[in-house]
């Protein structure tokens, strides 16, 4: 068994399937999801933007919800989703498009921003002239992607179909909790994730903030370590091998 005993924060139907995937290898795990997601009633840009969508060279759906939504809404509007040119962040994302018989392309070392524009045919369906990409998101995040793609000379629009809260926890629930449970090490997915930690730990932050502390990303890393997090481990992806390997080769603290 695992010395580890980790805190999950992902929305709750990916905590249970994360924490079956730690058990099976012994590692021992508590559920307290910190993202709760709420579709979003879409405004005018937002319908105009989906009913366009087979004119974007490329189109990027960076988390799960928002490739589930995006289909829904295609079905219920009777839009027919364009075959190609379809990319992920991470492979969990793309198996939901797949699903759907849409060809997605999605970088297969790591699950970030950065290995994503890494991708040759991603940088080859950005190259054309007036070049347009669609981002599939919640509401904020991957600013950073639409950035770097900006200055590849693409016009990027974003679609936001949902957005995320923290659940309503008691004050004190997350010291209690790891505090019960003996927990020694927290996981957050995202940042919009470490900021509903923050916001749910309140006044117990320092108390919490020599724990290890999982992050999927280098930017999610900083951002911890600016907020005091003293123990930040990147797992370079959000997904549960990328998480699986850094709990691997980070060494437990001592009970």
């Amino acid at each position: 068994m695992s010395g580890w005993r980790l805190l999950l924060t992902r929305p709750e139907e990916e905590c249970a399937a994360l924490a079956q995937s730690l058990a099976a290898v012994g590692i021992a795990s508590s559920r307290l999801p910190l993202l709760a997601i709420d579709p979003l009633t879409l405004d005018q840009t937002a319908q105009a933007r989906l009913a366009d969508i087979g004119q974007y060279q490329a189109i990027i759906v960076v988390s799960k919800p928002a490739a589930r939504l995006l289909l829904e809404r295609l079905a219920d509007e009777g839009i027919a989703a364009p075959l190609q040119g379809w990319f992920t962040v991470g492979e969990a994302t793309a198996r939901i498009l797949q699903a759907a018989d849409l060809q997605v392309t999605f970088p297969t070392a790591g699950d970030d921003s950065e290995a994503l524009l890494g991708l040759s045919v991603l940088r080859e369906a950005v190259a054309v002239p007036t070049a347009r990409v669609l981002i599939v998101r919640g509401v904020g995040g991957r600013e950073w992607l639409a950035e770097r793609l900006g200055e590849q000379g693409a016009s990027v629009d974003y679609l936001e179909l949902y957005e995320r809260r923290l659940p309503d926890y008691p004050p004190g629930s997350l010291m209690r909790r790891i505090q019960a449970e003996r927990l020694n090490g927290l996981v957050v997915s995202s940042g919009q994730g470490f900021e509903h930690l923050l916001q749910l730990a309140g006044a117990d932050w320092p108390r919490l903030a020599g724990l290890a502390l999982f992050v999927p990303s280098p930017r999610v890393a900083e951002q911890a370590r600016a907020a005091g997090a003293q123990q930040v481990v990147d797992c370079r992806g959000a997904s549960a091998a990328a998480l699986l390997a850094a709990v691997q080769r980070s060494a437990a603290p001592a009970s």
